[in-house]
């Protein structure tokens, strides 16, 4: 899969870590961090905000910082 967006959104970040993690889909992410398959696509559509559980779930998962996953989001620090 290759990311076509270089713009830093929550789309932009999940869709890195399905790359990084080479999972095929939302569905496989959701089942790798134990969380149901519509709270990936919530978040993906900025339906839900990126909440602190789903955040520290992705640092876990991929070993970035929690910094690092904001920043693909494109979070600003606060």
């Amino acid at each position: 899969m290759q990311i076509k967006s270089q713009k830093h959104t929550v789309a932009y970040m999940l869709d890195v870590v399905l790359q990084e993690q080479n999972l095929k889909n939302d569905a496989a992410l959701a089942r790798e961090i134990q969380v149901a398959p519509p709270t990936i696509s919530k978040v993906r559509n900025e339906v839900q905000p990126l909440g602190s559980s789903l955040l520290v779930k992705l640092h876990e998962l991929t070993g970035k910082s929690t910094k690092e996953i904001k920043a693909l989001a494109g979070a600003t620090a606060q």
